[in-house]
Order: structure tokens, then sequence, then C-alpha cells
């Protein structure tokens, strides 16, 4: 059975990060695996000639600033305990949070990280961002709710893409000790370069030969957007997770028309594995 063996979660000291750690930590405790909890201090030094004219207090109150929430990070991380065979490491980087996200992702199996608020849309999206940049599965986790469990009920959207085939096999540590797990395909193409004759059905019985409970759906519906159509499903289905390729067409061409990879990561109501 295949099992993450270290898995990164992005903390700090906003209200949310406690459920992105309880999250991950749970996930690590399922697959005794190495949890890393990586604090990135992002705030930048003054420029000189504000500082020359504050005598530089300014860079200190910033520094003060930054590791004062860094302490109350590392109290969270500390204050969780963790099951026999897990550990865990903190680590406390500065510098550009998807870059600094990115270089330690690198060496993991999985990286969590929260869904970027409505209140900071204007900031850069750091899930969307690592999507592309990391190489490894991202697990966002949404900016409102709570998730006890995490991968008992999931749906896999499945399209037939390069980027659906990565993140169910990225997903395989979860979805081979899920309860249940429905593959659903929205206006499937049909043929060699569409899903086959019946849509869902090998990807469902490649699954099931990983021991996975998978059960297969297609849905014609032109005039619902896929993305709303997936969030409804899961809701109907009671799923605790969605396992989906992440920028099957270029982001250039989903930030201008729209797209379903957006449309999750604005939306979503329960976590999201992504992988591009």
């Amino acid at each position: 059975m295949a099992v993450f063996k270290d898995i990164l979660v992005q903390v700090d000291d906003s209200a949310r990060a406690a459920i992105r750690l309880d999250l991950a930590r749970g996930l690590a405790d399922v697959h005794q695996a190495h949890l890393v909890a990586l604090n990135v201090r992002f705030r930048s030094a003054m420029p000189v000639a504000v500082t020359a004219q504050l005598g530089g207090e300014m860079d200190q109150i910033l520094a003060r600033i930054d590791a004062e929430a860094a302490a109350r990070a590392k109290a969270l991380v500390d204050s969780r305990p963790l099951a026999a065979g897990t550990t865990v490491e903190w680590r406390d980087v500065r510098g550009d949070a998807v870059e600094s996200v990115a270089l330690h992702a690198r060496y993991c199996d999985l990286v969590v990280v929260g869904q970027t608020s409505a209140e900071d849309e204007a900031a850069r999206p750091l899930a969307d961002s690592l999507l592309l940049a990391v190489g490894r599965p991202v697990l966002v986790v949404p900016y409102a709710g709570t998730f006890p469990t995490v991968g008992r009920r999931v749906l896999v959207a499945w399209n037939a893409s390069r980027e659906a085939t990565r993140a169910v096999h990225d997903a395989l540590p979860i979805l081979e000790r899920a309860d249940l797990v429905h593959v659903i395909a929205i206006n499937p193409g049909h043929g060699m370069a569409g899903h086959g004759d019946i849509p869902g059905a090998d990807i469902c019985l490649h699954l099931s030969r990983h021991g996975v409970n998978a059960v297969c759906e297609h849905i014609a519906s032109d005039d619902v957007d896929v993305g709303d159509m997936l969030l409804s499903r899961a809701a109907d289905e009671d799923s605790d997770l969605i396992v989906m390729g992440g920028y099957g067409h270029s982001r250039m061409r989903e930030m201008v028309l729209g797209g379903t990879t957006r449309h999750l990561l604005k939306h979503m109501t329960v976590p999201v594995i992504l992988s591009h």
C-alpha cells in the first residue's frame, strides 16, 4: 500500500493555521510520516532612504513583528501531539512565500497550504503559484470550515488528461485507504483521444487493481459550469476531498476565459488535491 513519507505544511500565526496543521498532522499520523512545519518570514527590509530618516527603527520593528509571529506559529506546532511513528520538524525561513515553500516542498511527497481568502484576493495566491512551481501534489485547505476527516469519501474529477492522471497517482496513498472513491467525468469525449467507450471505466478498473473501492459516473451537462458541477456532486456524495489535475490549459487562458482549476481554487468547499 502506498504511503506518504514526508508531508510539508505551511504554517503561520493566522487563525486558519491550526486547521491546516491539524489536517496535515492527521495525514502524517495515518502514514507514520515525517511532518515538516514551514514558517516563512516574508517582510522585506525598509528602503535605505526610509531607514535613514527613522534611524533604522522600522527595520527593527518589522523584525520583531516577524519574530513574534514565528514564535506563535512554533508554539502552535509544539502544542499538537503526534502519533507513534510520526515525527515533526520545525523550519523557520526568510524569503518569498512561493519560492520558499516550493523549495522545501520539492523534497516532500505532499504540500499542504491554505486557500487564499476572499479578503486577500489581491495577494499572490500561494496554491495557484505552487501548483505550477513545485512539481508535487498540492493539498489546498479552504479558508472556511473545519475538516475532521479527509480522504474517507473522495471525489476524483476525471478528464483523461495528463494532469488528471498524475493527480490520481499522486493521491494513491489516500485513495487506497478511502471508504469510497467516486470518479466522475463531466461532458466526456469518446474514442482514443478521449475516455474510451465507457468514460471513467478504465481508470476505475486501474484503481481497483490497487485495491481502491472506486465507482465511476459520467455526466453530460452543457448548461452547468464544470466547477459548479464538481462542487455540487461533492456535496451530494458527502465527499471530504476532491482530487483533480490542475491547469490542463495554460494559466493565462484560464485567467482570461475562466477554468475549472481557478473556479475550484476560488470556490472550494472541501480540501482539494491538485497536480500539474
